[in-house]
């Protein structure tokens, strides 16, 4: 998985996101200050079918509407608007058409200045971007790739909303719990890694690894022109791959991984390859 999937692109010229404080969308007056911005907005550089085409199957998405334009069309955010999520969808759908035994998980996770009505919207865009596509909520043991290869289901969506109660193809947020460590130490990070697997629900959820680490205020002051990347990425990416490399998935291992700039090291060839154990576990066992 890839962490604020769609940051690849996000609008210097567009006001300041609503999931920003007060003081930022005041400081966002002076054009130098969204140059800055978009340095620790972006967490990836691939577009969504590159990220595709290099493996990454879920997709950590923050959608709002813009106020004060007319009608409820939605964007992807993180601290500046990016392209339209009707945009990224259709993008997605393209690369499951080309390849109909891939399955993702679209996780939408964060909502800002959206009322029900921005909501209908964007649930409308989803079926429109996937009809049939759609996997409706099942127990997750359930779910298996042979059973999605037969209905020809391709998509699972996770809405943290209470309005996916009404539609069948919208799972609840907590069936996709991800644990957020917060911090910039990297050993921090790790050692959250290792507790919240302990603590993974033995039944009935997926679960997600994010393998991030996320600038504090006075991180970003210290480190302004350097930016994400520079500052945190690309000096803890090593450390978090050797993490990774030591995992085992199954019941109580890692599940999804998500991390920053999935390009930077061999990420995803990394998360699929765990899979590999699997396969060793059923040889072994028969």
């Amino acid at each position: 998985g890839s962490h604020d999937s769609f940051s690849y692109w996000v609008d210097e010229k567009s006001p300041v996101g609503p999931d920003q404080a007060t003081a930022i969308k005041r400081l966002a007056r002076i054009s130098l200050v969204k140059k800055i911005m978009k340095k620790w907005s972006v967490t990836q550089n691939l577009t969504f079918k590159e990220q595709l085409e290099g493996g990454i199957r879920y997709f950590d998405l923050r959608v709002s509407s813009k106020p004060g334009e007319i009608g409820q069309e939605i964007y992807f955010i993180h601290g500046l608007f990016g392209i339209k999520v009707w945009e990224g969808l259709k993008e997605i759908n393209t690369f499951l058409e080309e390849h109909p035994k891939e399955v993702i998980f679209l996780d939408f996770n964060h909502f800002y200045a959206m009322d029900d009505s921005h909501h209908f919207f964007l649930i409308n865009r989803i079926r429109s971007a996937f009809g049939s596509k759609l996997c409706s909520v099942k127990c997750v043991e359930y779910v298996t790739l042979q059973y999605m290869w037969e209905k020809k289901h391709q998509v699972l969506i996770f809405y943290h909303y209470p309005l996916y109660q009404e539609y069948s193809f919208l799972w609840p947020g907590n069936k996709m719990p991800a644990p957020w460590a917060n911090t910039t130490n990297v050993h921090k990070l790790l050692q959250f890694l290792e507790t919240t697997l302990e603590e993974r629900s033995r039944y009935g959820t997926f679960h997600v690894s994010q393998a991030i680490l996320t600038p504090r205020v006075k991180t970003i002051a210290r480190h302004l022109i350097r930016g994400l990347k520079n500052t945190l990425v690309h000096r803890n990416l090593p450390m978090i791959l050797n993490w990774v490399k030591a995992q085992k998935p199954g019941v109580m291992g890692v599940n999804i991984i998500t991390s920053d700039f999935v390009e930077l090291v061999d990420f995803a060839a990394t998360v699929i390859a765990l899979n590999d154990l699997l396969l060793e576990e059923d040889e072994s066992a028969t």
